[in-house]
């Protein structure tokens, strides 16, 4: 048992913390730093910080604190390492089937899914945090609010442009695909 942690019921729950949570906080991490080592680092010192919090005062509200916490070890470590880049190749994908034993219906959905992603990641990062959240995470726009800082409004508003700005993207690349063929 790790010295910050008072007692064994207060383990469990880090535990169960950690079981539910940690492939979502995983996959945000990675999301906006790009790096799978990277994003683990981050999660563990979200899990470390909840280890130090006493359960009562993130009652209610886990699943949020744990965002805004990943959130914050993320945005550290990109100001130290002074760098902002795009997606790595859909690493969010790679967990997936191998692509060419796969039917060639689901090898479209695999580049149907490919394209989307890529869309995604051409957005400006604020946009692109958002869509992911309430997307890939199912945040509610209160939840989002409690992880960025962003008022619930203003993450309405974001949310309504990225997603405007991706309907017109993927309207763009199946007019040049048609016309491309």
């Amino acid at each position: 048992m790790p010295p910050e942690v008072a007692s064994e019921s207060q383990w469990a729950w880090v535990q169960e913390a950690i079981e539910a949570h940690e492939s979502a906080l995983i996959r945000y991490a990675r999301s906006l730093l790009h790096d799978g080592d990277q994003a683990r680092d981050a999660v563990q010192e979200a899990f470390i910080k909840l280890c130090r919090q006493n359960p009562e005062t993130v009652s209610g509200h886990l699943l949020p604190w744990l965002f805004r916490v990943v959130r914050n070890q993320c945005l550290n470590m990109l100001r130290k390492d002074k760098r902002m880049s795009h997606l790595n190749d859909l690493e969010t994908l790679d967990s997936q089937d191998n692509p060419a034993e796969s039917h060639p219906r689901d090898q479209h959905k695999r580049e149907t899914i490919t394209s989307l992603f890529e869309l995604v990641d051409d957005l400006p990062t604020r946009q692109r945090e958002l869509v992911l959240l309430k997307f890939q995470q199912d945040f509610s726009y209160q939840e989002i609010s409690d992880v960025t800082g962003l008022s619930v409004s203003n993450v309405g508003f974001i949310l309504h442009t990225a997603i405007r700005s991706l309907k017109q993207q993927w309207e763009n690349l199946e007019h040049s695909t048609v016309g491309g063929n």
